[in-house]
């Protein structure tokens, strides 16, 4: 993966994973939730002054030794990195998101996501997304509904690509509506084939990272949002797939966002902070 070795130990301790962590589904299924529930999904380095590098040993400083997290290329980046070291087999496979905002679809290599196979089956691992994002890897072989809490997601094969796709906060069954996350393909890639897409992310006015400042994170029982001058609670029902999902929104000045991260997502910012929550433009291109 890279000639730099990892401190396998200490990554385990900032993702709050403990015990034995041998190549079983039981451990990627663990480190991958410890990893969504301690590493934040954000692009706070965008708007700092700062530039996302993705050489493996910045990454791993940045997220472990500084207690930060960041965006798709760099969260699932370092995670391949983390599972080859446990002994996996991951494979780096690209996507592209359909945008919440403009619903299209991003360019080619716009997304980062993980395959990982194991005793003959395979997994699709993502610790970099966000809110529509599942909490525990996603069997690749099978198209039928897999239910994680109140949730349920399918991946769907159509013509050569396959389809993460969800029913939002519910879960009516195979029959229920099913809306588009992103879509991918198999096909192995390197984090080298990432670098335009990662300059892409912190320039164009067509990406939410370059058009919103923004924190994420998985909390036990919901989500803690940061964007652009709100901070956003997510509070997930309990038991199973009844219930409704409970919001509440909370309007920041400038001078607060800072003590916000540092108390609520651990992220402490060495510089200036500039807020943004500007409207992304369409992408030109229909891909």
């Amino acid at each position: 993966m890279t000639p730099v070795k990892m401190d396998v130990r200490t990554y385990l301790s900032r993702i709050g994973f403990t015990g034995p962590a041998e190549p079983s589904l039981q451990v990627l299924r663990s480190v991958h939730t410890c990893h969504l529930l301690s590493v934040p999904f954000e692009n706070l380095t965008v708007h700092s002054g700062g530039r996302v590098q993705l050489h493996p040993p910045l990454l791993y400083d940045k997220i472990v030794n500084q207690r930060r997290g960041g965006f798709c290329f760099e969260n699932n980046g370092l995670f391949s990195w983390l599972l080859h070291e446990l002994g996996f087999q991951a494979t780096v496979l690209a996507g592209q998101v359909k945008s919440l905002i403009t619903g299209r679809y991003g360019p080619p290599f716009d997304h980062l996501i993980l395959m990982v196979a194991l005793d003959g089956q395979r997994w699709l691992c993502d610790v970099g997304f966000g809110g529509p994002g599942f909490s525990a890897p996603l069997s690749l072989d099978t198209s039928g509904p897999q239910e994680q809490g109140h949730r349920v997601y399918r991946i769907r094969k159509d013509a050569g690509m396959l389809f993460l796709e969800w029913q939002r906060e519910e879960n009516r069954g195979p029959d229920g509506d099913w809306a588009e996350v992103y879509k991918f393909t198999l096909e192995p890639r390197c984090m080298e084939d990432f670098a335009e897409m990662c300059e892409y992310h912190q320039s164009s006015p067509c990406s939410i990272f370059f058009c919103k400042t923004l924190c994420t994170v998985l909390k036990p029982g919901g989500r803690l949002t940061y964007i652009g001058r709100r901070l956003i609670s997510t509070t997930f029902p309990t038991g199973g797939t009844g219930g409704e999902v409970e919001t509440t929104t909370r309007e920041l000045k400038d001078e607060e966002i800072p003590g916000i991260l540092a108390e609520k997502f651990g992220v402490v910012l060495h510089s200036p902070l500039i807020p943004k929550d500007e409207a992304i433009t369409p992408p030109p291109v229909l891909y």
